[in-house]
């Protein structure tokens, strides 16, 4: 389920695909509605009713491009859809309605020296799709469409997977096991849109739901690389799914966080905590709408990040489903 999520092409704006794969395998599991922005609230009953509400997030969105101009020899300037490093763009294959492209650049030979030393920013690349003029361009390609990655699912030594998407398509396959799975109790969970451009899809969703506790499923940065050391590695592969106690735009909930953390000890799950605060998710918009609702994120450490070449392991996709297995029925004590 991964790998079909994965490959599958959602940017923010342009969810739908993702959308109808998650509604297939969960329409015969539990009642859901789609809102105007393109959200599935989905609620799955359980073996009883709580007093508390109780709602698991993902979002559907990945991070992309949209196309900003075609000039008269067919190159297309583009822009990003969410938060991307020019410099992990560069030479990287991507694709546009089904047509394949080349993000370009100056090659080193014809750059000075001052010019290599600095990365060059959007407004400086093209895609590149082989039209030789704008009239040629503008037969496959129009102003707002999108452009992805072109990236290959594969796992690769001991048991890790790289894609691009994980951000945070992870998410959404636990939510939807969650879903086919028997619960204890009544639930909601909300597959959002537009995460990566401002938590937008989760703003109105838990306006809707105003639930009492929310659990937010993603994926989160690690830098467990080479050189990098202490507390700047802030997660690491292999270590279980990281519980944060805060991060760029929410403060968690205390308590949550430390139940959290008490049952993966208590249940021999690897767990951990971010060592920097820093990046944000959909939290940050639950927390503040409507009543307010507790919060809490359980993500999965990968590396390299809103690229095409994201990384985790699947150790650490075991450990969470444990967790989750295990947490659930204690948030409604």
């Amino acid at each position: 389920m991964l790998k079909d999520l994965c490959i599958l092409n959602g940017t923010s704006g342009d969810e739908k695909p993702v959308r109808q794969y998650i509604i297939n395998e969960i329409k015969d599991y539990c009642e859901y509605e789609i809102d105007s922005l393109g959200s599935i609230i989905a609620y799955k009953k359980g073996k009883k009713t709580a007093d508390k509400k109780i709602m698991l997030c993902a979002h559907m969105d990945e991070v992309g491009f949209i196309i900003t101009d075609i000039d008269e020899n067919g190159m297309l300037s583009f822009a990003p859809v969410g938060g991307i490093d020019p410099r992990i763009t560069y030479d990287r294959a991507v694709e546009i309605n089904g047509i394949k492209g080349v993000i370009g650049l100056p090659p080193v030979h014809l750059i000075s020296d001052e010019e290599k030393k600095k990365a060059p920013d959007f407004k400086h690349l093209r895609i590149d799709i082989g039209a030789n003029n704008r009239e040629e361009a503008e037969k496959f390609v129009s102003l707002g469409d999108y452009a992805y990655f072109v990236s290959e699912y594969y796992e690769y030594g001991e048991g890790y997977v790289k894609s691009k998407a994980l951000d945070d398509r992870i998410g959404c396959m636990l939510l939807i096991e969650l879903i086919k799975s028997d619960l204890e109790y009544n639930t909601y969970f909300c597959f959002n849109v537009q995460e990566e451009v401002g938590l937008r899809g989760s703003t109105c969703t838990s306006y809707q739901v105003q639930s009492d506790i929310s659990v937010i499923l993603e994926s989160t940065t690690a830098a467990d690389l080479c050189g990098v050391t202490g507390s700047e590695r802030v997660c690491v592969l292999g270590d279980g799914p990281v519980i944060s106690f805060m991060d760029g735009r929410t403060v968690y909930d205390s308590e949550l966080y430390n139940l959290a953390r008490n049952t993966a000890d208590e249940n021999n799950i690897k767990s951990q905590t971010k060592t920097a605060i820093a990046g944000g998710n959909d939290a940050g918009a639950i927390q503040i709408s409507g009543k307010g609702s507790r919060v809490l994120a359980i993500s999965l450490p990968c590396r390299y990040i809103h690229s095409g070449s994201s990384v985790v392991k699947k150790s650490d996709i075991e450990e969470t489903r444990r967790l989750l297995k295990a947490l659930l029925p204690r948030l409604y004590d």
